[in-house]
């Protein structure tokens, strides 16, 4: 296996991320999905739109995955985050990691999921049913009581 990383407009195949990790040394296979959903603070959404500096995000999520191979000592990691117009339930973002121990794959996991949120040079447009659209203001995520990411 070998680490994977991609930013693009292709609809997310999240059977195909995840065939891209795994190993017979591996107890565990984390695959997150994070999808369009029909509301934002409160309000009703049709969909959205994302615009990437491709560039700049293709090196900025090979560099998140390469910490994540450094931290967790996996190489089996394959992250997809997509561009342009995107429905509801379609999936915006995959991530699959595998390591032999669920603790770790769980914590990479969302190491990357964090690290996109904050880095990753993606930018999103929600589209609202009742009113103009938006672009999302960047957010650093509060830090879990169970410490950092």
């Amino acid at each position: 296996m070998a680490t994977w990383s991609h930013v693009g407009p292709e609809p997310i195949d999240a059977a195909t991320v995840l065939a891209r990790v795994g190993d017979e040394g591996d107890g565990a296979v984390i695959l997150f999905v994070g999808t369009v959903r029909n509301h934002a603070d409160g309000r009703p959404v049709s969909g959205m739109s994302y615009e990437a500096y491709d560039e700049m995000a293709v090196g900025v999520l090979a560099d998140i995955v390469a910490e994540v191979e450094a931290r967790w000592g996996t190489d089996r990691i394959a992250v997809v985050h997509r561009t342009g117009e995107l429905d509801l339930r379609e999936a915006s973002v995959a991530i699959a990691v595998s390591t032999p121990h669920r603790a770790d794959a769980y914590e990479a996991s969302r190491y990357v999921i964090e690290q996109i949120k904050q880095r990753l040079p993606v930018w999103k447009h929600e589209h609202f049913v009742d009113g103009p659209s938006r672009w999302v203001e960047g957010r650093v995520p509060p830090v879990p009581s169970g410490g950092a990411p």
